[in-house]
């Protein structure tokens, strides 16, 4: 086999479409030459794929099928919506296509042909995809209740500019609630409605969120989300992961990262903090969270009790 001629610097070290190369001057020859990859009809490799981005590993599967973006567990990767990670999750793309067009049958690739509004399809960095409230309602088919609730949550979270270069949820719960009422009779509608009755903002992870549903399952009131203690000369100290300000009780989820050295000795400083402005600090760990979490809220109820409350009160 002769040497093939080097590509176009654009298009090396990434999938691209037939149609982009022939834009790029590249002959029909050498894109039959056995140095490319076919990753199905009309799209070629110069080299694996598979640590590439999600976004430029999918781009060229969108652009060689019209009217199509990247939804379900691709979109939900693209806006780093929180999953349960799929096996194939690096060779199967999942593709919308509105109703009516006609039907696609390629390698790398489901397609769900249903209803879409234009007003449901974003970008991100070029990629068509839908936007984070579809991609909630669409991921409702595939979820649990408490998964699909702890999506949303991160919806409509309002991030921390200096740690996430935003301050804007990426959707309202008016959004979602759009974007049910427009879509009667979808699969998963009524899983969607039930986990909208339980989205709150405030939580900062899905650990945070099955805490907290954990925590009303065991019929304990619902606690605050990320509220700062407030001592009684005026000042705003730290903001619990979850809070009961009736009782001056704080519950914190510490997640992997807290067995870092430098972790340890802010969690130390922390919990003396608590201490010193009266309140009582509950900290759960992953530990906690296995069987449903129950031992994580029967670890709240025992501070609750403590603090005075009883069923019922």
């Amino acid at each position: 086999m002769k040497t093939a001629r080097p590509l176009p610097e654009a298009l090396e070290g990434r999938p691209f479409t037939a149609a982009e190369a022939a834009r790029a001057g590249v002959s029909a020859k050498r894109l039959r030459h056995g140095s490319l990859s076919r990753l199905g009809k009309g799209i070629r490799a110069d080299s694996p794929t598979a640590g590439l981005p999600l976004g430029t590993r999918v781009r060229p599967f969108i652009e060689v099928n019209e009217l199509c973006a990247a939804s379900h567990v691709t979109a939900a990767e693209l806006h780093s919506l929180p999953q349960r990670r799929q096996d194939n999750a690096l060779d199967v793309y999942h593709l919308i296509r509105p109703e009516g067009a006609a039907h696609l049958d390629r390698p790398h690739v489901i397609v769900h042909r249903m209803k879409l509004y234009e007003d449901e399809v974003t970008r991100i960095d070029g990629v068509p995809l839908t936007t984070p409230a579809r991609t909630w309602l669409d991921m409702a088919e595939l979820l649990s209740v408490d998964d699909i609730v702890a999506m949303g949550d991160h919806c409509v979270r309002v991030p921390r500019l200096e740690f996430e270069g935003r301050d804007m949820p990426l959707c309202s719960m008016w959004d979602l609630q759009r974007t049910i009422d427009r879509h009667r009779g979808k699969r998963g509608l009524r899983k969607a409605k039930e986990a909208l009755e339980l989205i709150r903002v405030g939580s900062d992870s899905p650990q945070e969120t099955m805490l907290r549903l954990a925590i009303v399952r065991a019929g304990l009131p619902e606690p605050e989300l990320n509220v700062p203690i407030i001592s009684a000369d005026g000042i705003r100290h730290h903001e619990p992961d979850l809070s009961y300000r009736k009782y001056r009780i704080g519950i914190e989820y510490d997640g992997e990262h807290h067995g870092g050295e430098g972790q340890i000795a802010r969690d130390i400083t922390r919990s003396e903090r608590y201490a010193a402005l009266g309140w009582t600090e509950v900290r759960i760990s992953k530990r906690h969270m296995v069987n449903d979490a129950k031992p994580a809220a029967a670890k709240v109820l025992v501070a609750l009790a403590q603090a005075g409350w009883r069923r019922g009160s």
